[in-house]
């Protein structure tokens, strides 16, 4: 720095303060407009921005499944027919939300950076149950904006890193949340979204949680389908632009993303399935 620059000049001290390994809370002091906005929305913006629906998760011996539907809607009328919430948190871990589509993307990246920053600053990532509830902070700082119609509910599922395997331990972990920042440990499976009660019921009748991953991934694509089967706002699998929802599997190897293929050659047999039997 020269010697007639001024202090302004520096990095603001929220740079150049050490042991922050809270991204969202380095944002609060460094950038605090780059957060989701905490003013309350108008009495209506619930109805008017584009809301994702039904995101199931279920566990195998192993791991975990996560898949979502492609469909957000708008009051009556469907706003996207591909839009996308299931996605890989980090190497171990999954996310999905339903709700306002635009927060919980906007969430969902940050929530991203978040365990990327932890990890980089601490030199160690956090656990499972800590990304959780570091999750569990975030959706807890949407409060104003859900009790305004615009909630943000995640699903978060992940491969526990620290399971005592040898003590027959499962690995596979769910965590679900409410608009407050609750955290729940869930077992087997889960549901969240407009959907959510259908998609439920039929994992409880189909979901083995000692079944394979194949089987496992089934039972979630038979899920979303009785779910988009009595819930308007959750989309079914769409055989002629291929729209097929998103399915990611979390094990010891990490996290993938099943291809558009994969999923289909699944789900084109399922509807021929569905034509034996309709009602699963």
């Amino acid at each position: 720095m020269s010697a007639g620059s001024s202090y302004s000049a520096r990095l603001p001290q929220a740079f150049m303060t050490p042991g922050i390994s809270s991204f969202s809370e380095f944002l609060r002091h460094a950038a605090p407009e780059a957060l989701p906005n905490p003013q309350l929305a108008a009495a209506n913006a619930g109805d008017i921005a584009p809301h994702g629906t039904t995101i199931v998760a279920a566990i195998f011996p192993g791991g975990a499944v996560v898949a979502g539907d492609r469909r957000a809607t708008m009051g009556n009328v469907i706003a996207s027919r591909d839009i996308e919430k299931v996605r890989a948190a980090d190497a171990h871990s999954l996310i999905g939300y339903a709700g306002t589509a635009g927060i919980g993307i906007e969430l969902v990246r940050l929530f991203c950076v978040e365990l990327e920053h932890y990890e980089k600053i601490e030199g160690t990532p956090l656990s499972l149950e800590g990304k959780a509830n570091r999750l569990a902070s975030m959706v807890r700082g949407n409060l104003a904006m859900a009790m305004q119609g615009l909630a943000v509910v995640p699903l978060f599922a992940g491969y526990d890193l620290d399971a005592d395997l040898e003590a027959g331990a499962d690995p596979g972990r769910i965590f679900s949340f409410d608009a407050a920042g609750g955290c729940y440990r869930e077992e087997n499976y889960h549901a969240v979204g407009s959907g959510s009660p259908f998609a439920k019921a039929a994992l409880k009748k189909r979901h083995d949680p000692a079944g394979t991953e194949e089987q496992t991934v089934r039972a979630c694509l038979d899920a979303l389908y009785d779910a988009a089967d009595e819930d308007s706002a959750t989309g079914g699998p769409d055989l002629i632009r291929k729209i097929y929802p998103v399915v990611a599997v979390v094990d010891a190897e990490g996290v993938r993303r099943l291809t558009d293929d994969q999923v289909g050659a699944v789900v084109e047999q399922l509807v021929a399935d569905r034509h034996q039997n309709p009602g699963g």
